[in-house]
């Protein structure tokens, strides 16, 4: 079976994130995307997403390393939902990590064609073990 379109998209913008290139990255989401920062922390737009970014990278000392395992693509109209497994390793107070988590992203097709990313939640379901806001 080949790989749905945003497999790829994914992994090049996991890619981007690895290499701190936010610029690159910043292609990859819609003007109103939203991303989870952290259970109870979300930004919208991509200037408030690529500080996130910064932030993020600065807090994890520059050693986030982003990967993938199982990917499923369901698709509807000009909105996909991408379920998937994330893993992510960086160094945060001293120590190294490695976490999986299962990951939910909304794409949304443009009008060229592209698919953009318009829902960045790498906790997925597990935003539901958290308090609520």
């Amino acid at each position: 079976m080949t790989p749905h379109p945003l497999e790829r998209l994914i992994r090049a913008a996991d890619a981007a994130i690895t290499a701190e290139d936010f610029d690159t990255l910043m292609d990859f989401y819609a003007d109103d995307a939203t991303l989870v920062v952290k259970p109870g922390l979300n930004v919208t737009g991509k200037q408030n997403i690529r500080a996130a970014f910064v932030r993020i990278a600065e807090y994890v000392q520059h050693s986030l390393v982003v990967g993938q395992g199982r990917m499923d693509v369901i698709e509807g109209g000009d909105t996909a939902l991408v379920i998937m497994e994330s893993t992510l390793d960086y160094v945060a107070a001293e120590e190294k990590v490695s976490a999986t988590r299962r990951a939910t992203y909304v794409f949304r097709r443009e009008a060229d064609g592209r698919w953009a990313c318009t829902v960045d939640n790498s906790y997925g379901t597990a935003l539901l073990d958290y308090p609520p806001r």
